[in-house]
Formats: structure tokens, sequence, C-alpha cells
């Protein structure tokens, strides 16, 4: 008898895997195959996702991709389309699903019914803690891609031995890349173990966050934002970073498609630089972060210090001059000054 989860007429995927076809015929058979996870029979659906690409084909039942809410031919996230591990070390989620045959049948068993009387997918949106959905919003793809419905490399043609040419159904062209991703498990994949790509994705994340660790001068205070645009204006920043602490300042510099958000303390720029995770989303638009630099010190600097100093003296009147050939380490006029830019070297 078939499980009412597999009494559907059309599966769960994502927009990349159904492809831009609005008019896509499938093919269905009922209990064709057996899930790659669960190893139950579940029904198979098989389309061509668009000109020129492959046939794909549903790869786990319907039961299993409620569970973790992911496609049922690639095995991303539904909402973000990002891999499993991806999702759960930014929401910090356990694996629920046992990976034991026997465990597994029977949580299966289980859970079905109660997915079966909601017919929806498991919603993992609001565990998400700040810094989680931040980074999640920076790693979410906006777009489908497409390019992943090609057909594969041919391996004939890799060694030089393809002798169909034209009417090879397979991609004519030499594998580029890391070698590393070719090898992905759907069971591991589904499950958030040993995937290659959400390792790699991690691992340019994680890179990403290490500059953002707070620099030893305690004096800046500055957060410098980059790939803006017009469409992101001075208040969007402002409204953003203030949650985050008081915002003294938001210096936008359009040339450069950068801005500058000045902090009254350091912990509240500390507070907006950990929530960020080395970036952020400001009005659909991905913004990277970085630390401000220091104030320049050096003899310009110590000049115009001392230049704004007011020496005070009996009457109001400046200290008569000292005498000819006398030393004095007080500079009353930036004239005096023999550091300064273009005084002599030889006194």
């Amino acid at each position: 008898m078939t499980d009412a989860s597999e009494e559907t007429e059309f599966p769960i995927l994502c927009e990349t895997c159904l492809g831009d076809n609005p008019y896509v015929r499938m093919t269905k058979e009922k209990l064709g195959k057996e899930c790659k996870v669960c190893t139950r029979p579940f029904t198979i659906f098989r389309w061509l996702p668009g000109r020129g690409m492959r046939y794909k084909k549903t790869e786990i039942c319907l039961t299993c991709a409620k569970l973790k809410n992911v496609c049922q031919t690639c095995v991303l996230d539904l909402e973000h389309g990002l891999p499993v591990q991806v999702r759960d070390s930014a929401l910090s989620i356990q694996d629920s699903v046992p990976q034991q045959d026997g465990n597994r049948r029977d949580y299966l068993a289980r859970t079905a019914n109660s997915l079966d009387v909601v017919g929806e997918q498991t919603d993992f949106s609001g565990r998400a803690q700040p810094a989680g959905r931040e980074m999640l919003k920076r790693m979410t793809r906006k777009d489908p891609y497409y390019k992943r419905n090609r057909p594969h490399i041919c391996s004939f043609f890799v060694k030089g031995q393809c002798t169909r040419g034209n009417e090879c159904p397979y991609r004519h062209e030499m594998p580029q890349g890391d070698p590393e991703l070719a090898k992905q498990n759907i069971v591991d994949r589904y499950h958030g173990n040993n995937d290659p790509v959400a390792k790699r994705m991690l691992a340019r994340s994680h890179k990403r966050d290490s500059r953002l660790l707070p620099p030893e001068d305690k004096s800046i205070t500055s957060l410098f934002v980059m790939g803006m645009d017009t469409s992101v204006s001075q208040s969007d920043v402002h409204d953003y970073f203030r949650a985050y602490g008081e915002v003294k300042s938001v210096v936008v510099v359009p040339k450069g498609n950068c801005a500058f958000v000045n902090f009254k303390t350091r912990a509240d720029a500390e507070a907006a630089a950990q929530a960020a995770l080395g970036g952020c989303v400001v009005k659909d638009k991905a913004l990277r972060l970085a630390w401000g630099k220091p104030k320049p010190k050096g003899p310009g600097s110590e000049l115009a210090a001392k230049s704004q100093r007011v020496v005070s003296t009996p009457g109001g009147s400046l200290p008569p001059p000292p005498p000819p050939g006398a030393l004095t380490d007080t500079v009353i006029y930036p004239s005096q000054d023999p550091t300064a830019q273009g005084a002599c070297g030889k006194h």
C-alpha cells in the first residue's frame, strides 16, 4: 500500500532544478525507486528543465524532503538555496534524523503522519539568532543558478576517445575547479556531514569574518562599509547600525561606493561588527564591513595639535620671543617648527 505522503501530483523542487521553462512536462512513476536516504520506495518524477540541459529526477522521498525543508533533487535548502550543513551551522541545529537503518525507519514512520496532516515542510526560520540570520542573508542565492542543470562532462572526451562529436549528449570541455567538489554524496549532504561544497562555503565565510577582529588600538570606533550604491542612502545605513549602539555619524562617499559609520563608544562598534559577521544586508543589498583605520600620527599631526594650543600670559598677549641663538621647546608659530614641511634640514 502506498504511503499517503507519496500521493502527490508534483514533487518538492527548488526553482533551479525546476528550470526556466514554464511549460515543463514530467513523467511520474509510483514506487519507481528507493529513496537514497531512507531506502523506502517512493514516487519518481523525471523532466527536462530546459533546452540544452540534462534530464533530472527526484532522488529522495517526499517525507525526507519535508523533514529537512530541502529539494527532492539537489537536496539544498528551499528557502536559502544553501547546503544543509551551512544552514544548520548558521542556525545551530543538530541533525535529529537517525542515520541507522532501523532507527531511521521508525523515526520516519512516526513523523510521516504528522507531516501529512499539515502538508508543509519543516520551518527553521524562527530558530535563527541575529548573527545566524545575517550569515544566511549574506550567503543566500538571490537568483536561480541554471548552469547547475547542464549536462555532465564527457569522460571519453577528457581521455581523448570520444567519437560522437556534436551528437554527444555530454559536455566536451576539460574539468576545472577543485576535484573534491565532484565527490558529493547525497546521504552526507542530507545529514550535513562531510559536504565538500558546504565546507568550502563555511571556510570562505570564516575567512571573511576573521577580518573583523577588533583592532588593538582602542581609539578606533568606526566601521568601513563597502559595496554601496544609490539604492542605499545615509539614513538606511544609520537605521541599520543604530540597533547595535549609538551612532555618532555616518559619512557616505558616493564616488567610492562606501561609507564610514562612527560609533560613540568602542563597545558599540564591536557589537555591530560581531553581529554583522563580516557583512550585512541593507535594503536587499549585501554590504561588506571592515574596521576603520586609526588617525594618522606624525610631525604634521603633532604640529596641528601644538598650533591649537592657546598660550595664556598676563594681559592676554603673546610671550616675548626668545633671544637670538637661544633654544626653546615651545613652538609659538608653525613657521618656527624645523620639522614642518618645507623647512631646511640645516640650521
